[in-house]
């Protein structure tokens, strides 16, 4: 079965499979490759999720604000 693009999980399934990525990783018995494309993986699932929670802390701000017209705008992951 074809795994889902990172940025087509909901935030709880994604940080789930990081989670089991996570475990894997640490129980070190792993090959070389596949440690190598698992770590990809959750690199991936990591962004994505962070993308996911800076999307709602917007949101958040947005209705705190009561500024219910203003624009969404992508946020920079490298600050």
């Amino acid at each position: 079965m074809a795994q889902k693009k990172p940025e087509n999980l909901t935030f709880e399934d994604a940080i789930n499979e990081l989670s089991q990525i996570v475990t894997e990783m640490e129980q070190g018995d792993m090959p070389l490759e596949h440690s190598l494309k698992q770590f990809e993986r959750g690199i991936s699932l990591a962004n994505a999720s962070a993308q996911k929670l800076d999307h709602a802390q917007q949101k958040v701000s947005m209705l705190m604000s009561n500024d219910l017209d203003a624009e969404l705008t992508p946020m920079d992951p490298q600050e």
